[in-house]
C-alpha cells in the first residue's frame, strides 16, 4: 500500500486537518491547506510550489485529478482555492483557478488559469473553462471551449450536496478500511 506523499518544499509544509481523508499514491506538495472533513482521493496530485492550494471543509478532490497554480513570479499570478462543499470529479485538471462553495467540477474537466466558478455552478464532465472565464451561479456549462447550457433546477443543486455528504461519508468509511488494513498487515508481519 503506497503511502501519500506529503512533501514540504520552499519552506512551506502542507497543512492538512486531521479529520481529511487523504487516499494512499496522493502527492500532496508545497503550501497546501486542507480543512475538516476533505477528501483528497486516491493518486490526486495537489502541487503548491509556485503559489498556494486551499481545499475547504467537506470538499473532495476524486481519483486522479491534478490541482495546481499559475507562477506567482512577481505578478501574484493565480493559486488554486477550492471552497467550501466542492465537488471535483475524477481526472479533472484544476489549475490557477478559483471555486466558491459548493462548485462543482465534471469528470475530466479542465478549470484553467484566472477561472472563477461561483457557487452552486456546475461544469460538465469533459468540459475545458478557458483562463480568465467566470462562471455564474446556479448554471451548467459544458463543451470545449465550455458555454453556458442552462440554469441548474433545485434538484440539480440538491443533488450535487447528497455528493458533498455522500464523500465525506466514504472518507470516513475509506479511512477506517485503510486503518483496519494496516493493523491487519503488522498482526501477519
Amino acid at each position: 500500500m503506497t503511502k501519500p506523499l506529503i512533501l514540504p518544499l520552499n519552506g512551506k509544509t502542507p497543512k492538512i486537518h486531521e479529520s481529511a481523508f487523504i487516499a494512499p499514491g496522493c502527492a500532496i506538495i508545497g503550501d497546501v491547506e486542507i480543512g475538516p472533513e476533505a477528501s483528497i482521493w486516491y493518486n490526486c496530485v495537489l502541487r503548491a510550489d509556485i503559489n498556494f492550494i486551499r481545499v475547504g471543509a467537506r470538499s473532495n478532490i476524486q481519483d486522479g485529478s491534478v490541482v495546481h497554480v499559475e507562477s506567482d513570479y512577481g505578478d501574484g499570478g493565480h493559486p488554486a482555492i477550492i471552497g467550501d462543499d466542492v465537488l471535483i470529479g475524477h481526472m479533472a485538471l484544476v489549475h490557477g483557478c478559483t471555486l466558491h462553495d459548493r462548485a462543482f467540477v465534471g469528470m475530466g474537466s479542465i478549470v484553467m488559469d484566472g477561472c472563477v466558478i461561483e457557487g452552486d455552478a456546475m461544469l460538465a464532465a469533459g468540459a475545458m473553462l478557458t483562463p480568465g472565464k467566470r462562471m455564474p451561479s446556479g448554471q451548467l456549462w459544458s463543451g470545449r471551449p465550455a458555454k453556458y447550457m442552462r440554469d441548474l433546477s433545485e434538484a440539480d443543486i440538491a443533488g450535487m450536496q447528497r455528493g458533498v455528504k455522500g464523500y465525506v461519508h466514504e472518507g470516513k468509511l475509506h479511512a477506517q478500511a485503510l486503518g483496519d488494513a494496516l493493523r491487519a498487515a503488522s498482526v501477519r508481519a
